[in-house]
């Protein structure tokens, strides 16, 4: 995990912004996205909203967005749908039919790559497409599974196998592609997140030159990331919870952390490492063979998560946006894993700590 000491919104030029679960939620705006991203523009960055949901034209995720209070234009838009379009274009003839598991999301990006979008596997595709759509039926499924079994390439769009919502996570495209998979034995390719293709198309739609990733999901906003070597930031309004993190395998990994949108407009401190200790701004963790000890550095680093008194007292460890608790924690597990172990126990060393590791659902044997 890196630091910065200006806001990203500064550091970096674009965002690429996953939307379900960090911009929106269903059809309501996370509390506090629009504010944040209006500041974020004011402060220089540009915005590319990308995302793996293949349902919905450039034009109709514009006008959600202006719904839920971001305005956007349709050519801020990305989605999995355009990547997976432009995958086909390069392999296809010009006028291939393309069978489509979907809606007019994946219709109108094919059409734009200069392919032709059936329905039947009696229209002889040259390739079978599959993006989330609300709607899809067995007929549509049928259709697919005649035309992979007879041979032609199949491609997902994304293989996300939930979508968020305000009442808890649904079935999303890889839950319908393992529908396919069941039945026909086959396994398809894949564009969306995290595979490199959705950013190469994002970068090149949105002229990025140094961008950031923003996400909620390690899987594919976070991953996707690190395939492509970009900066990622890592908020906690959709699916990722601080116990996930601490698990996390090395690409799924973030570079930065933040509670929402806002983590866009401030610093970031570093997080460092010496000997068994980790550190970042108020909070040190002290890494032992069964457990990891949290607690507050104090101003001249001297005391700690030794259960001793210590400046702060602790109060940093929980106000506001500070998340070095979580930082420092998240590093001292990592290591652990690294090496072969895992995080047998969380424990505070004072009672701001033994509150933050509440909060943040660890619990005194999480891991």
């Amino acid at each position: 995990m890196i630091g910065s000491d200006v806001s990203l919104a500064t550091r970096y030029d674009v965002a690429l912004l996953d939307l379900d679960g960090v911009v929106y939620l269903g059809e309501q705006p996370v509390t506090g996205a629009p504010d944040a991203l209006e500041a974020a523009r004011r402060a220089g960055m540009r915005l590319a909203f990308v995302t793996n949901n293949a349902s919905r034209t450039p034009v109709q995720v514009a006008e959600l967005l202006h719904r839920v209070g971001v305005p956007a234009e349709p050519d801020e838009v990305v989605t999995s749908a355009q990547a997976a379009a432009h995958y086909l274009a390069d392999r296809l003839p010009a006028g291939a039919a393309v069978l489509v598991v979907g809606t007019t999301g994946l219709t109108e990006a094919l059409i734009e790559r200069g392919l032709r979008p059936v329905s039947s596997a009696e229209q002889d595709p040259a390739a079978v497409v599959q993006g989330f759509y609300p709607g899809t039926d067995w007929q549509a499924l049928a259709e697919a599974a005649v035309a992979i079994g007879r041979g032609v390439p199949w491609l997902a769009t994304n293989l996300d196998a939930t979508v968020p919502s305000p009442r808890g996570p649904l079935p999303g495209n890889g839950s319908l592609v393992a529908a396919l998979r069941h039945a026909t034995g086959r396994t398809p390719a894949a564009t969306g997140k995290p595979d490199p293709a959705m950013h190469a198309e994002s970068v090149e739609r949105s002229g990025a030159r140094h961008p950031i990733v923003v996400g909620d999901r390690l899987d594919t906003d976070i991953e996707g990331a690190r395939r492509s070597d970009c900066a990622s930031l890592l908020v906690f309004t959709g699916v990722t919870d601080p116990a996930g993190l601490l698990a996390a395998p090395p690409l799924h990994r973030p570079d930065y952390l933040g509670r929402d949108l806002s983590a866009l407009l401030y610093p970031h401190p570093e997080v460092r490492e010496a000997d068994r200790l980790v550190s970042c701004g108020s909070a040190q963790v002290r890494i032992t063979d069964a457990e990891l000890l949290l607690g507050a550095r104090s101003a001249n680093g001297s005391h700690g998560p030794d259960g001793h008194e210590n400046s702060h007292g602790g109060q940093d460890l929980h106000g506001g946006e500070n998340l070095d608790g979580l930082r420092a924690l998240a590093v001292a597990s990592w290591r652990l894993l690294d090496d072969g172990g895992r995080t047998l126990r969380i424990r505070g060393t004072d009672e701001a700590a033994a509150r933050l590791i509440e909060q943040l659902g660890l619990g005194p044997a999480a891991g």
